[in-house]
């Protein structure tokens, strides 16, 4: 019996060892945290200093380099709150084992004593009546202390859970922040790429990019000169994609908008799913850090698959990791190409062609089509007609 109370008293020593102290291990780690964070801080008041400054290549290629290092410091952050919580499980696994094996032991005693000091039968058959209630009050005391050996389990069980699920939780998080920080270096590898490390090609990306959006955005509010074709129908052919760069744009591609009363809308909500596509709206071609790709409406594409898609609607990879986000912070369509330059009415209407004439000298081409059954309006932009 004594060898059983001292494996009993062993378990719930290391329990309470365990939940009242911590391991200089973890005060270490612990430490190391607070100073990461104190990084953090100190980088994201960095980047935000940045972003008020003048755009130039050299403080865009500064901003990368801070993004980059904030995400490095914050995946090291959350590796060592995952390696903190994993010596916590670990210890919290050898105490919740200590106690189990306790309390397995202790109900087994305590039933054993019960069934030897049964009240009734104690008192009817015991010739010492001092030794038959020190026997009965010792049971209590044991029955009461199997009750408070059952709660501390029952606590151990609840937090070892908890901070699995913390673990869990944790780990996705590492996950998705080194991805970030993959696409923040590609987004500056791009970019250098894109200007040579040239000050002056950054610029003129800039005032071309400024100049598509005072354009679309003048155009899709009915500012563009147009000219009234006539009706066509549904898959008639309307447009060109113009081959290589051309007016506002750096490349070939068509920007798609629907509007509906000057507001655009978002197109997946109009054209079909089922598409043969390649998402390259990302960091790369075929990267999960792209825009989503989720059509979900009736309309056939204006261009023929296999469709290779470049931009989504609203804020974007685009909009998010690259200079892009200087310009604007809301695409208003989708940029996409596909296995030729032919573009055709997603729907029958009256086609209009336009152009608009904006601040740089640029004459930007598009055609609408008017769609008398809904009410909205499609628009087909960087094409010929």
């Amino acid at each position: 019996m004594v060898k059983k109370l001292i494996t009993i008293l062993l378990g719930v020593l290391l329990f309470l060892s365990f939940s009242t102290s911590a391991p200089i291990r973890a005060q270490n780690d612990q430490e190391k945290l607070e100073k990461l964070t104190q990084e953090i801080q100190q980088y994201e008041l960095e980047i935000q200093k940045l972003k008020n400054q003048a755009s130039s290549l050299s403080n865009q290629i500064a901003q990368y380099d801070a993004q980059i290092r904030l995400t490095s410091l914050k995946v090291e952050q959350t590796q060592e709150k995952i390696s903190l919580l994993g010596g916590r499980i670990d210890q919290l696994e050898v105490s919740l084992q200590a106690l189990t094996n306790a309390f397995a032991q202790r109900v087994a005693y305590s039933y054993k004593m019960s069934r030897l000091y049964e009240p009734v039968a104690m008192f009817l058959t015991s010739n010492d009546i001092t030794s038959t209630f020190a026997s009965y009050h010792y049971l209590q005391k044991i029955q009461k202390s199997d009750r408070d050996l059952l709660v501390r389990l029952e606590d151990a069980q609840v937090a070892y859970q908890d901070e699995k699920q913390d673990q869990e939780i944790l780990q996705k998080e590492l996950e998705a922040q080194k991805k970030v920080l993959g696409t923040q270096k590609a987004a500056k590898a791009t970019l250098l790429e894109q200007t040579r490390n040239d000050e002056k090609k950054y610029q003129q990306l800039l005032s071309a990019a400024r100049s598509e959006f005072e354009a679309i955005q003048a155009i899709i509010a009915g500012k563009g000169q147009e000219r009234e074709v006539g009706k066509v129908s549904h898959g008639s052919r309307i447009a060109s994609i113009i081959q290589g760069p051309s007016c506002n744009s750096s490349g070939e591609h068509l920007h798609f908008i629907v509007s509906e009363n000057a507001a655009a809308k978002n197109p997946f909500s109009y054209l079909r799913s089922g598409i043969d596509y390649e998402n390259c709206s990302g960091s790369s071609c075929g990267s999960s850090d792209g825009d989503p790709f989720n059509p979900s409406g009736l309309w056939d594409w204006p261009i023929s698959p296999r469709i290779k898609y470049s931009q989504g609607y609203g804020s974007t990879w685009a909009v998010r990791n690259t200079w892009v986000g200087r310009v604007y912070s809301f695409h208003n369509g989708i940029d996409i190409k596909g296995g030729s330059p032919e573009v055709r009415a997603v729907g029958s209407g009256t086609l209009y062609q336009g152009s608009y004439s904006g601040s740089s000298g640029c004459r930007l081409r598009y055609v609408r089509v008017h769609h008398d059954d809904s009410g909205l309006d499609t628009f087909y932009l960087h094409i010929n007609y």
